[in-house]
């Protein structure tokens, strides 16, 4: 998986939490799915300019594509790629979905109690003094959804089996955050929340 580097850092995302790390220019960055089919909500930003971040709705247009492959820059609103995704064990992730988050719960299921992606990655950028910013829309490591016939989205379990990962190099000096996505109310992670694992490797 890592020939050639070596680990510097390492942290584990547990259930229904988030977690931050600075990654910087060279290194690459591990999101591992530690037990499989666990969604992984993910933000970036530029750690010298954090009014620039990684943004979805740039991606679509930069890469005039709906999809993610290896060899595709994570673009900013700048337009200009943060990281490049470089591996991919599983090849099917998410960049439409924005972060579930309270209204998400209380609306849809009634809930105001329920964990949720937005309060997990904003406390996980509290560790950088990044907490105060306007959380952007994720790309969401694992997440399986498809178009019908119609054109609507169906969501189904995530193809992601136990210690598939993506791999994502650092194109400048980036802040991410992830969180271990908290629906367990539909099939977005096969209904259990599960541990992901980050790793900063370099060499």
């Amino acid at each position: 998986m890592r020939t050639g580097q070596h680990v510097v850092e390492e942290i584990t995302v547990p259930p229904y939490e988030g977690r931050s790390l600075r990654v910087r220019k060279g290194q690459t960055l591990y999101i591992i799915d530690v037990e499989g089919k666990q969604v992984g909500d993910f933000i970036c930003f530029n750690a010298e300019e954090p009014r620039e971040h990684v943004s979805p709705v740039h991606m679509r247009s930069s890469l005039s594509s709906i999809r993610l492959k290896v060899g595709d820059g994570l673009y900013s609103n700048r337009r200009r790629p943060l990281m490049q995704l470089t591996k991919d064990t599983v090849g099917k992730h998410d960049f439409f979905f924005p972060a579930c988050d309270y209204y998400r719960y209380k609306v849809d299921f009634g809930l105001e109690q329920h964990p949720n992606c937005h309060d997990n990655l904003q406390k996980a950028l509290n560790k950088y003094q990044l907490g105060h910013l306007e959380i952007p829309d994720p790309i969401n490591w694992f997440m399986n959804n498809a178009l019908d016939e119609n054109l609507d989205y169906v969501i189904e379990e995530p193809l992601s089996k136990p210690g598939d990962y993506v791999a994502l190099l650092a194109l400048t000096d980036v802040i991410v955050a992830l969180s271990s996505c908290s629906q367990d109310l539909a099939p977005v992670n096969g209904f259990k929340v599960t541990p992901l694992l980050m790793q900063i490797a370099e060499g």
